[in-house]
């Protein structure tokens, strides 16, 4: 190879020389006509390798079913690496051209291995750009942060780069430099802060699988409600259900307190749990008359004919006094209330039964009696979610009447004649 680029360029000079040009003159002649040959072989060499390589791999392409060498071509894998061919040629024909300028011959010498370190730190970038495009592609990966890994890959790639870079431009070896850099870690960590917290939270994210692509979050702090579209080294990126998309610091996920639905979604069903506010002076013992009214309500008829007989017995065993409702044991509008409600979410069918269903009264406020509904859906598709909920609450507001119960309302003036 080196005879090769001696014969190609190391025979202007000589010719000069023997015509009668000055020395001078003809080094610098030389020169211009060896850098117009170096240009247009350089030229060559990119352009038939850049053929090559372009049409080689988009009849490999066409050929294989395979989605990753189609996405090395949208990632322009083979443009870069046919740049570097020449750039191996010129780095192999610089020390030949420029032998009697010894200063040029080390400037041109490292830019252009300069160039060469960065050309293949780039064509490296394509390739991992490329493996994630093909990762994604697969849904066993589909939910990885895979934006993550090649990131920390490539910021390891790149200082290694880096560090080759500096120990050639100013003639230091690479133990020198790590061991300086070592001496100045606390300004670098000053520097980089946002990177090495980005990337401890992607590693622990990743580890303790705390977010996937496609899980839903909710995160108050930044307004985020949505589905996660994009986990990077710096970055989370949720797309709202409007439509919007919110970025989040990667290391909030770690630092910070948020919610992820994933758990839901995988489970058997979706939680319904909400309650509504029974005033209490609207709570009493139930009478015979009641009762008989009831009775005509079929969820419950057979209830309250059975707890009669019950209650009857109890009474008339201990001999209680039934003048005064509160002696003995009785039945209450509130409890009837909560029985029917349970019997009607037992036969509502969009509600999973083999997970927890009941109707419970909470703790009492100053605004009335809390009953609380706690169950679950089948389905847990947002939309469908919040019409099988509307729907249990709107028959629940319906039928409270039924019972004598009122719920609580806050005055708005009009009812006190103002």
């Amino acid at each position: 190879m080196h005879k090769l680029l001696e014969n190609v360029f190391c025979w202007c000079y000589p010719l000069l020389r023997k015509w009668g040009v000055e020395d001078t003159l003809a080094s610098y002649t030389s020169l211009a006509i060896n850098i117009l040959i170096l240009s247009f072989l350089s030229y060559l060499i990119f352009f038939a390798f850049r053929f090559f390589l372009v049409t080689v791999m988009a009849i490999v392409a066409k050929k294989t079913r395979t989605k990753f060498d189609d996405l090395l071509i949208s990632n322009k894998t083979a443009k870069y690496i046919s740049h570097l061919i020449p750039l191996l040629f010129i780095y192999k024909s610089v020390p030949i051209i420029l032998n009697d300028f010894v200063y040029w011959e080390s400037v041109f010498g490292n830019l252009v291995g300069v160039y060469i370190i960065l050309l293949i730190l780039w064509i490296v970038r394509t390739i991992f750009n490329a493996l994630r495009d093909y990762l994604k592609l697969k849904p066993e990966y589909s939910d990885k942060p895979i934006d993550s890994y090649i990131q920390v890959i490539m910021i390891i790639l790149w200082m290694i780069g880096l560090t080759v870079i500096v120990s050639e431009l100013f003639n230091i070896k690479a133990n020198t430099l790590f061991t300086t850099l070592g001496a100045v870690s606390a300004i670098i960590i000053l520097i980089f802060r946002d990177i090495i917290l980005g990337f401890v939270a992607s590693v622990q994210v990743s580890l303790n699988d705390m977010v996937r692509i496609g899980d839903w979050i909710t995160f108050d702090k930044f307004g985020a409600d949505g589905d996660v579209i994009e986990i990077n080294l710096a970055t989370v990126k949720v797309r709202n259900f409007d439509n919007t998309t919110t970025t989040i610091p990667t290391y909030s996920l770690i630092s910070d307190s948020f919610r992820n639905w994933r758990g839901m979604l995988n489970s058997d069903g979706r939680r319904i749990k909400r309650h509504l506010l029974i005033k209490a002076k609207s709570i009493h013992f139930l009478t015979e008359e009641e009762l008989v009214k009831m009775k005509k309500i079929q969820l419950i008829s057979k209830y309250i004919e059975h707890r009669q007989i019950e209650i009857d017995k109890f009474n008339s065993f201990h001999e209680v006094d039934k003048s005064l409702p509160i002696n003995g044991r009785n039945l209450t509008n509130f409890g009837l209330f909560r029985k029917y409600i349970t019997c009607y979410l037992e036969n509502y069918p969009s509600l999973n039964k083999d997970m927890i269903l009941l109707c419970r009264q909470l703790q009492p406020t100053a605004q009335g009696i809390p009953l609380e509904i706690y169950t679950f859906t089948k389905d847990k598709k947002f939309e469908n979610y919040e019409y099988i909920m509307s729907d249990i609450f709107d028959h629940i507001i319906a039928s409270i009447g039924y019972f004598d119960l009122e719920i609580f309302e806050l005055s708005t003036g009009k009812e006190n004649g103002s």
